[in-house]
């Protein structure tokens, strides 16, 4: 698989986004606080960076993201060339609309699977709720031809027994009834990632919020099998 891969330390990102009119303004007074976590970063990995005859699809979302990306490119090989931007940013941080500004400017995108609300813990559900929208809207603004698919967060233990559910669940709960709102009001179709992994402790790793190899293959294949029917229309 050709690719190119570019890991963004902050500084790198903000200056990259700097050259292209994007660098940080003055926020309203009407605007959340931005929160920030101890460790802020940014994966994005393109492939086939040159050309190609196959549909381009890029998974915006985390770490989780980055995990099952790979199986979802083999499922797809041969159909679409898969890229992702995986992002420690939350929606109510104005950088992660520059990041996704970043990527979808640089290519032709004909389906995004996008994903947000395991990160940003300090931003309450009512900014959460305000700062959707403006996610899609930068999504649509970008790739406006590009078919759009939500997927739902996963669910948070409590510790590596994984045989109770952290009380971030229930925010996770919150934030994916904002995002599947969002989303169908825009008629855009949601992948339940949450619903298919519910119950299900073995698809989770000790860490109480990664997927496990069951969890990856379960994932991957879900998310394989919402974005493969957008490929043919």
């Amino acid at each position: 698989m050709k690719a190119r891969q570019l890991f963004a330390p902050l500084v790198l990102l903000a200056s990259t986004l700097g050259l292209l009119g994007c660098a940080p303004q003055a926020r309203s007074a009407d605007q959340s606080a931005v929160h920030r976590e101890g460790i802020e970063w940014s994966d994005i990995w393109i492939t086939d960076g040159g050309e190609t005859n196959l549909p381009r699809v890029l998974l915006i979302g985390d770490s989780i993201t980055r995990m099952y990306y790979p199986q979802v490119a083999d499922k797809l090989s041969g159909k679409a060339s898969v890229s992702r931007l995986s992002t420690s940013k939350s929606v109510g941080d104005d950088m992660l609309l520059k990041e996704v500004a970043l990527v979808l400017q640089e290519y032709h995108w004909d389906v995004i699977h996008f994903n947000n609300g395991l990160h940003g813990w300090d931003y309450s559900e009512d900014e959460f709720r305000r700062a959707y929208p403006k996610f899609i809207a930068t999504i649509q603004k970008y790739a406006p031809r590009a078919k759009l698919i939500c997927a739902t967060s996963t669910s948070v233990y409590a510790d590596s027994s994984l045989t109770q559910l952290s009380p971030k669940t229930q925010r996770v709960i919150e934030r994916n009834k904002i995002a599947v709102a969002a989303a169908t009001a825009k008629q855009i179709p949601i992948d339940d990632i949450f619903a298919l992994t519910e119950g299900h402790s073995e698809y989770w790793s000790g860490d109480t919020v990664h997927p496990s190899d069951k969890g990856v293959a379960a994932e991957s294949a879900q998310v394989a099998n919402s974005i493969a029917p957008l490929l043919s229309k």
